[in-house]
């Protein structure tokens, strides 16, 4: 009983440092516990806050080793099964690993340690990969206000007929990025095409002046989403 307990215990530490790690790749500290536990145990893992980890160089190197370390903890946890009425088992070396990682999740808890991983996770990906293997969040939103954002243009819309040029002043920070029509990507002629109803623009800009500019249009993304969700629950 004393080995499961204390590989139970090194599990949760396990646990607890991922999360810290992932937290210190930029990633919420719910979304962080959830995808890890999911990552440990195969389950979960195909929600779309997935795509978050899978789209992170760093982050998936995690997964690789929750993954991993997963499918181990539940093979030993099975055999130990058969070992736990040895009356002479010993679980003194257990014992120190648990307190060896217990020590470890005390150290990157530290909120300077904390800081020095952010730093250290943030330039490998500036150093060793190429800007397609990056996140959106991490080439694209850089500031505060930056936004990248899909725009469904509705029937109704006052876009309907216009171009972006026309909708949008010369000098505002938006810049459309391509237009969504069906299966077709519009961006060599995007700033001229006329838009139709059922259009997706894929804008990257200020998130107040996209608000502002799109203000309609995204009240309308926010209540089809809404009524997206509530047609899935019927199901």
């Amino acid at each position: 009983m004393g080995f499961i307990l204390n590989y139970f215990l090194i599990v949760f530490l396990v646990i607890e440092i991922a999360v810290v790690l992932m937290r210190s790749t930029g990633l919420d500290h719910d979304v962080s516990r959830f995808q890890v536990v999911s990552l440990m145990t195969s389950t979960g893992f195909t929600t779309k806050e997935s795509e978050l980890i899978l789209g992170h160089p760093v982050r998936r190197r995690i997964g690789i080793f929750l993954i991993l370390f997963g499918v181990f903890s539940f093979a030993v946890i099975i055999s130990s099964i058969s070992s736990i009425l040895v009356p002479d088992f010993k679980v003194t070396h257990l014992a120190e690993i648990s307190a060896g990682l217990a020590l470890l999740l005390a150290i990157v808890r530290v909120p300077a340690v904390r800081r020095i991983l952010a730093a250290k996770f943030d330039k490998p990906l500036e150093d060793t990969f190429e800007i397609e293997e990056l996140p959106i969040e991490v080439v694209l939103l850089q500031n505060e206000g930056d936004w990248f954002v899909d725009i469904p243009v509705g029937e109704r819309s006052g876009l309907v007929g216009q171009t972006i040029v026309e909708r949008c002043e010369a000098n505002s920070d938006i810049n459309l990025l391509f237009i969504k029509r069906g299966t077709l990507q519009i961006r060599r002629e995007r700033a001229a095409t006329r838009l139709e109803a059922g259009d997706v623009l894929y804008l990257y800009g200020d998130r107040e002046e996209i608000g502002r500019v799109f203000r309609q249009e995204l009240q309308d993304r926010v209540r089809l989403r809404k009524h997206d969700l509530e047609s899935k629950s019927l199901v």
